[in-house]
């Protein structure tokens, strides 16, 4: 599932909607990808020395669950979560190789390479939460991935003018000159008219991946599956605040305010599939 990347805001963390047997080990996983995300995007450690910390996770990780490490705090309870759920650990590993990646790619040419990095960034979250509701058919990992790619795009432009800072970009380069965008301009703070356009188009596209994704809810079922529920309402909702400003992310971050609550929830109730 932003930089620091707001990975809460993608991550259905353990509410008190979800079955009370999961809240460890999806605590667990946040966990572990929250210490990763801080590594990789905060403070002022050279790329260098982001990527070194990272490889120790991995190797960490590696050892799993048969030596937690002491030192780390994120190892105790994701040792415990892989030993009684047997999380898939390749798929913990993909999201460390999308942090790493955040410390030496800043921009990506095309909408595929950006797919790439969703593969690795947003998939494996869905996929772990399908793992531990049992649900794993082929057509249940195609809406997950399409929902959670949706949710790491619509979180790239709703972040357009936080991610300018590192300096990174996650509009395609194809789509930016498309519409006649010079890249250097945006990551100087530079709005436009054809920048929006571009934006719109980008939005379109990821709310068409959400809707791939929608009937996935039905399908979990039970207290997770209303909790995801209102994880597609609230990137929906977040994708409709940036049309309503007109795209113009690069000067405002639009985020869920709590007189969105009461709208995400009757809209979670009265939850359509198309």
């Amino acid at each position: 599932m932003p930089h620091a990347r707001h990975q809460q805001e993608n991550f259905p963390v353990a509410s008190r909607l979800c079955p009370p047997a999961l809240r460890a080990p999806i605590l667990a996983i946040y966990q572990f990808a929250r210490t990763a995300d801080d590594l990789a995007d905060e403070g002022d450690r050279p790329a260098g020395e982001r990527r070194a910390l990272l490889e120790q996770m991995r190797v960490q990780l590696a050892a799993l669950p048969e030596r937690p490490d002491p030192a780390a705090a994120w190892t105790a309870p994701l040792a415990q979560a892989i030993a009684t759920h047997e999380l898939p650990k390749p798929l913990l590993a993909d999201l460390l190789s999308a942090f790493e990646q955040d410390t030496w790619v800043q921009r990506y040419p095309d909408r595929a390479a950006l797919l790439d990095y969703c593969r690795r960034s947003a998939n494996p979250v869905g996929r772990l939460l399908l793992h531990l509701s049992g649900v794993n058919d082929a057509e249940a990992l195609q809406q997950s991935d399409a929902v959670c790619t949706a949710l790491q795009l619509i979180n790239h432009w709703q972040d357009l003018g936080v991610d300018i800072r590192k300096p990174r970009l996650y509009l395609p380069e194809a789509d930016l000159a498309r519409h006649g965008v010079d890249p250097e301009a945006v990551l100087r703070g530079v709005h436009s008219e054809a920048l929006a356009r571009c934006l719109a188009e980008l939005t379109d596209w990821a709310l068409a991946l959400m809707a791939q994704g929608r009937p996935l809810p039905r399908r979990v079922g039970g207290r997770l599956g209303f909790e995801l529920r209102l994880v597609v309402e609230g990137g929906t909702r977040v994708a409709e605040k940036i049309r309503t400003m007109n795209h113009a992310t690069l000067l405002q971050r639009p985020r869920l305010r709590a007189w969105d609550a009461p709208l995400l929830l009757l809209r979670a109730l009265l939850y359509r599939t198309s």
